[in-house]
């Protein structure tokens, strides 16, 4: 549902301390600042679905969302988490052509929207933000790639032994409410029920320790064999 922009002034704070936006000079913030909008989004509501219209970039605020493929079957690919000060849909950026994954809420989430036909004006203003989406989509495509090849050429266990040395804190992966063995598959490309097989075997290995809300690296050096 969307609200006032009553926390627009908060909204251009936040952007100068973002590597993405922070770069811009002040005009081009000030340009910003006439264009965003912001809707707040309950959990497990869509942002926007694959197929649709490309309307520009999107920045998250708070909450985590879910960059999503569907099958016609309904089973779930997530390309990718989204984590507050990330934009999303830089491909908007450049063109109207549909979007390539659905936008999902995984927890409550604050978003704001940047108009596509704002954002290539912009580009067309401060070559600064043109550079700056280019790195992002660069990294991206680096992104998919190596997702590409790991659900190609690497088993599950190796990959989820990856996933959570990248993604511990320390040796420390916590696991909110939402981040279920479901999830964790459509991260990896599989079921549940290969989620729960491999995360037995790190057990009984002795490379983890899983407990209800946190998976505990026992074994670091194990693991990163494993995930190699």
């Amino acid at each position: 549902m969307s609200n006032p922009n009553d926390s627009l002034p908060l909204f251009i704070e936040q952007l100068r301390e973002s590597p993405f936006f922070g770069p811009l000079s002040e005009k081009s913030l000030a340009f910003l600042e006439t264009q965003a909008k912001q809707t707040r989004y309950q959990a497990s509501a869509t942002i926007f679905w694959e197929g649709e219209p490309s309307q520009g970039l999107y920045w998250l605020q708070s909450g985590t969302l879910k960059a999503v493929k569907y099958s016609t079957s309904g089973r779930e690919q997530i390309l990718h988490l989204i984590q507050p000060g990330r934009t999303f849909n830089e491909v908007g950026a450049f063109t109207t052509m549909p979007n390539p994954a659905s936008i999902v809420a995984l927890v409550p989430a604050q978003v704001w929207h940047i108009p596509g036909d704002a954002i290539r004006k912009l580009i067309r203003q401060d070559p600064t933000f043109a550079q700056l989406i280019i790195d992002v989509l660069s990294e991206r495509l680096r992104h998919s790639v190596t997702l590409v090849e790991d659900l190609s050429l690497r088993p599950v266990i190796n990959r989820l032994s990856r996933l959570i040395l990248d993604e511990a804190d320390g040796d420390t992966l916590q696991r909110p409410s939402w981040y279920t063995q479901n999830e964790l598959a459509a991260r990896l490309g599989t079921v549940a029920d290969v989620i729960h097989r491999s995360l037995r075997k790190l057990e009984i290995d002795s490379l983890i320790e899983v407990e209800r809300q946190q998976i505990r690296i026992i074994n670091r050096d194990e693991l990163e064999k494993l995930a190699a």
